[in-house]
């Protein structure tokens, strides 16, 4: 196999929750050009014109997870890759009930993304072939103020993925944490309009700048295809160098 071949997803068959906007839609506009058959999964509508397929489908909602996957697995009788990109921000400062708030953003961004894992590995068992793909954040390794329940959800959700990682990797299900930087997206367009912390989020990398979400897509592709066949239960920040920068 050449090294190109090795990122080539020509008959896999993805999965992207979150693919209607931001990081998700990245993620599943690359999975689709690398061949992969691809289904977007979100709640709001998906824009016109995107090289894969979309359903509506509310990943909180197991039961709907269950029958979109039985319907693809139909379909194609595999389903190889599972990237879990849907979240949600909640900060407390904004939020009118903290505690709901909290519990809220736990449910979508850990407690529906482990449904997401139960329910797709056994069809990734009967294909041959699973790499499951968890969005984190660097907030999943180091602490930021005023929104606990994103800082506990995304750390909950990277150990949860090491634990994943062991309990399926005998039968051949890679899982592992992809833990972006600051990326411009909907849900951070009031830090990115702002000067202020705009700058100051850009000081804090390497790079010196904020994140494009299609510069998620490269990761996602190693981590979905052949390239890192002997890579499970770790960490690939992508995040410009945020959490490995000293003074």
């Amino acid at each position: 196999m050449s090294a190109l071949d090795l990122f080539d997803l020509t008959g896999r068959v993805a999965l992207v929750s979150g693919a209607s906007r931001g990081i998700g839609q990245a993620i599943a506009i690359g999975l689709a050009e690398a061949g992969a058959t691809t289904y977007g999964l979100a709640r709001s509508p998906t824009p016109a014109g995107m090289p894969y397929a979309c359903r509506p489908c509310d990943v909180t909602d197991p039961a709907a997870v269950a029958a979109l996957m039985d319907e693809v697995f139909s379909r194609h009788g595999r389903i190889d890759i599972l990237v879990n990109a849907a979240g949600i921000t909640l900060p407390h400062d904004v939020a009118a009930d903290p505690a709901t708030a909290f519990r809220q953003t736990l449910a979508a961004n850990l407690t529906a993304v482990y449904d997401c894992c139960r329910l797709a590995v056994p069809y990734m068992q009967k294909g041959g072939y699973g790499s499951i793909i968890n969005v984190t954040s660097i907030g999943a390794a180091q602490g930021f103020p005023g929104n606990p329940g994103y800082v506990a959800a995304k750390g909950g959700l990277a150990s949860m993925t090491r634990a994943l990682a062991l309990d399926h990797g005998s039968a051949g299900v890679r899982i592992n944490n992809l833990a972006p930087g600051y990326v411009r997206t909907a849900m951070t367009e009031a830090s990115h309009s702002d000067p202020a912390r705009n700058a100051a989020r850009a000081a804090r990398t390497i790079l010196g700048r904020w994140g494009r979400a299609e510069e998620m897509a490269g990761a996602a592709i190693f981590l979905a295809s052949p390239a890192s066949s002997y890579v499970t239960g770790t960490d690939l920040f992508v995040d410009g160098g945020w959490t490995a920068k000293g003074l």
